[in-house]
């Protein structure tokens, strides 16, 4: 009898314990390595990145884009010498534009133009020249579908700062 009236006891305990709802919070987890994809809803924009060094090299030698997509472009100079020894810009040139011709003529713009001649004829878009430690940014659309060129205009540093833009 005493063995009843425990086991009694401790079930109305259990049950007066037992009566309120608690909510769980499902959590979905994402393992690296998946097979699971996460779909998005395509934007009119992005952002990318782009750095060069002190090694006269950008850290990517391609980007693609969507034509008329809002780009924003962060430059970053992450070197430690100065614009007016090592200093970098990004500059997107219009199709047609011979990098040879266009880094000369660019020397001869000199630094107060910015290391860009002719008033930008050539260029699409750029950004200013940076030293080391130097970060930037711009916003520009997209131009039209095609491939175009992207260089260093500081003088002699086309020939290996150089890329492409690919607009799809």
């Amino acid at each position: 009898m005493k063995k009843l009236a425990t086991l009694l006891l401790l079930s109305t305990i259990l049950i007066g314990c037992g009566g309120k709802d608690e909510k769980k919070e499902e959590k979905e987890t994402l393992k690296i390595g998946t097979t699971e994809t996460q779909t998005t809803e395509k934007s009119n924009s992005t952002n990318i990145a782009l750095a060069g060094n002190d090694m006269m090299q950008y850290d990517k030698k391609e980007f693609k884009v969507q034509a008329g997509q809002e780009i924003t472009l962060t430059f970053r100079h992450t070197g430690k010498l100065d614009k007016k020894v090592m200093g970098h810009n990004f500059v997107l040139l219009k199709p047609g534009t011979d990098i040879t011709t266009f880094s000369i003529a660019s020397s001869d713009a000199g630094e107060a133009a910015d290391w860009i001649p002719d008033g930008g004829n050539d260029v699409i878009v750029h950004t200013k020249m940076l030293g080391g430690g130097e970060t930037t940014t711009i916003t520009f659309m997209a131009p039209e579908a095609g491939s175009y060129d992207f260089i260093c205009s500081f003088p002699g540093h086309s020939a290996m700062m150089r890329g492409k833009f690919i607009v799809e």
